[in-house]
C-alpha cells in the first residue's frame, strides 16, 4: 500500500517517478508555504514567482496529457498565488493517480521524468531561491531525512525532521 491506500503499480520505473513527484510536492510545499502576498510579484531575475508557479502547473498538466497520449501544452497566466498553489497540488494528484494505475502510459516514464518533472524540480528550486532574494527565505533542510512517500503529493506534507 502507498500513501493513497491503494496498491501501487508493480512497475519500478513508475514507482520511482511517483516518489519523485512526492519529492517535488514536499519541496514545493516548503517553497510555497507562508510566502507573503507581495512575493508573488517579486522580480529579481526574469519571471516572477507567480509566473514560475503557473509554469510548473502547466508542466504537470502537460505530463499528465502526455501520459494519456494527448501531448497538449497550455501556457497559462498566473491565476493568483493561492489559486495556483491549489492548482499545483491538484495537478500533482491527478498525475500521481495516473502513474499509480496499471493503465499503459503513452509516453515512456523516462521521458516524463527528463522533460516536465525535471523542469518542475528546477523551477521549484528557483522559487525557493527567490524567497531568499525577496527577504522571506525558507529554512534549509536535510532532505535525505525528510518523510517523503510515493502518493503523498498534496499540500499537506509531513513536518521537516532536520532544518537548519
Amino acid at each position: 500500500m502507498d500513501q493513497t491506500g491503494t496498491s501501487p503499480s508493480p512497475d519500478p520505473c513508475r514507482q520511482l517517478l511517483r516518489h519523485t513527484l512526492a519529492t517535488l510536492a514536499y519541496r514545493g510545499a516548503k517553497a510555497l508555504r507562508g510566502a507573503p502576498p507581495e512575493f508573488a510579484t517579486f522580480s529579481a531575475c526574469g519571471r516572477t514567482p507567480a509566473q514560475i508557479l503557473a509554469h510548473v502547473c502547466d508542466l504537470m498538466d502537460w505530463a499528465l496529457s502526455m501520459a494519456n497520449g494527448e501531448k497538449k501544452w497550455r501556457d497559462t497566466q498566473p491565476a493568483g498565488w493561492d489559486a495556483d498553489v491549489k492548482r499545483f497540488f491538484a495537478s500533482m494528484e491527478k498525475f500521481d493517480a495516473c502513474l499509480r494505475s496499471t493503465a499503459p502510459l503513452s509516453t515512456p516514464v523516462e521521458q516524463l521524468f527528463q522533460g516536465p518533472v525535471a523542469d518542475a524540480l528546477t523551477h521549484v528550486g528557483q522559487i525557493a531561491m527567490q524567497r531568499r532574494l525577496a527577504g522571506c527565505a525558507i529554512k534549509g533542510e536535510n532532505y535525505l531525512l525528510a518523510d517523503i512517500a510515493a502518493g503523498r503529493v498534496g499540500e499537506e506534507q509531513r513536518p521537516p525532521k532536520r532544518e537548519f
